[in-house]
Parts: C-alpha cells; structure tokens; sequence
C-alpha cells in the first residue's frame, strides 16, 4: 500500500450544523446539518484499522456519554475499545469541552444524575480554544459543546454508551455506560515535546501517539501512520494532497511539501499476544 489518501463520508447530526468551510463545501441550507466527516480505508473492512480520523462540527451540546476500554469492548463482542484525541480548530465565543465530573462521584450518584438531568451540572464544563488537544482515555465521561470545529482521532470502533441527551429521542446505554464510567474529575494533562525538525509531540497516550508537523521539510514516513492535512500542499508516497485530506502510510512513504504545511501525524500502539509494540 505505501501510502493511500483516505475517502470521505458526512454523517448528518441533529447536534451538526452547515457550515463546514474552510475544510469542506457547507452542507446545503436545505438539507440536514453535518456533524461528522470520517475518513475511511478504501478495500479494507471497516472495523480493521487501528485508527479513525473525524472531523467534528457542533451547533447544539452532544450527549454527555463515555466509552469502554479495550477489555470491556471486547467482552461486549467489539474489536477494541475507545481512547480518542480532540485538537480543537476553531470555536465560537463561549465554546466548552466536558471533561470528567466537577468533584469526585460514585457510579450511583451519576446514574441518579443520568436520570433527572443534574448530571448536566456535575460534569466539568471546560472553555474551548483553537489550538487546545486533549487525549479522552476510555472511561472519561465527557461531551462536546455547542460552537466547536475540531479533528478528533480515536481508536477505530463505533461504541458509544449515551448516559444523558437533554431530551432528545435517542437511546441511553446507562447500565452500561455507568459500568465503564470513571465517577471523577479529569486530570490527566499532555506538556507538548519538541520533537526538532519541527516536529511536536502533542498526546502521547495508551492508544496512540500524536504529533504536530509544522514546516517538515522532506522526509520518509516510518508507519503505520495516519497524517491529517490542516494547510499546505505537496505529495505524499507520489499522490497530490491538500487541506482536509487524511492520508495513511504503511511505511516507506516519502512525504515532500511544496509550501509550508500543518500537518496532524497520529501513530498507534498495536497490541499483540506477547504485548504492546509502539509504532512510529
């Protein structure tokens, strides 16, 4: 493979909006709101890439949910778990992230919060601005906010338990959602590392590892690897790519910028029989 550009599929979201630029043409006016652009494998199962690459727009709050871990996950029939990194591009005035509970919980205390509405104010509502990155372990009861565009890379699976949606018509997973829950604060924090050459070392997490390219000069891809292009244009492994666009190398790929380019570089952490292997 070397390396391959990734195809696109909108997913209409009640909680989405319409405006998509400068990444992507806005959805119609007449049409429904767009919440998510996932980034795809072409020939390849669904379920079998370590990795997904999102773009996220939000006009309304998301449900307050969380995911399983590897174990849990499994156990429920799935491939893998959920750890998951949002780099926040823009916000609107007065954006916010939830992340982890305000105080130290128990799992009753936030069924009981899922199911008259206060488990709204127990969560810890976070500002958001362009440039922040947060790595969301599985286990993290979190929520996006209204006025947010943002990329997020996430272990590759489809598994979300809802604990609270303010009313909407959807499913709630609250036994098992509170059974995966962490009832506390968030405290996890990632100091950037540079990483020279300009590269930075954003997150460096249990699932995957991200960095940010800004200014890379000519260089072969060591991979697997999912590279995310915010600006610039060059070519990866031969093909021609461009803002919005996520590529994917197996390796061997020689990345080669023709302008100043940002670029979101994630590795995985592939587990296997006899442990964990760290790529890239």
């Amino acid at each position: 493979m070397t390396a391959i550009k990734l195809t696109t599929r909108r997913i209409e979201k009640v909680w989405g909006r319409h405006k998509l630029s400068p990444w992507f043409p806005d959805a119609p006016a007449d049409g429904e709101p767009v919440g998510e652009i996932w980034y795809e494998m072409p020939g390849v199962p669904a379920d079998a890439p370590e990795l997904l690459v999102k773009f996220l727009f939000t006009s309304e709050k998301l449900s307050i949910q969380v995911h399983p871990d590897d174990a849990a996950a499994q156990a429920a029939g799935y491939p893998r778990g959920k750890d998951e990194a949002w780099v926040v591009l823009d916000v609107e005035p007065h954006a916010t992230i939830g992340l982890g509970l305000t105080r130290q919980s128990t799992r009753e205390e936030l069924r009981a919060g899922a199911l008259d509405g206060s488990i709204e104010q127990l969560v810890d509502w976070r500002p958001a601005k362009a440039g922040d990155v947060i790595y969301s372990p599985a286990g993290t009861v979190h929520a996006l906010g209204p006025g947010l565009a943002i990329v997020e890379i996430q272990q590759n699976v489809d598994l979300t338990y809802r604990l609270y949606d303010y009313g909407r018509p959807r499913e709630l997973h609250l036994d098992e959602g509170i059974a995966v829950s962490d009832p506390e604060p968030f405290t996890r924090v990632d100091t950037p590392r540079d990483l020279g050459e300009g590269r930075t070392q954003l997150v460096d997490g249990p699932a995957f590892r991200l960095e940010r390219w800004q200014g890379v000069s000519d260089r072969f891809i060591d991979g697997p690897v999912w590279l995310v292009a915010l600006t610039g244009h060059g070519t990866i492994g031969g093909g021609a790519y461009g803002p919005g666009e996520v590529w994917y190398s197996d390796g061997g790929a020689l990345y080669e910028p023709d302008e100043p380019t940002e670029l979101l570089v994630a590795y995985p952490r592939i587990a296997a029989a006899s442990g964990s292997a760290v790529t890239g």
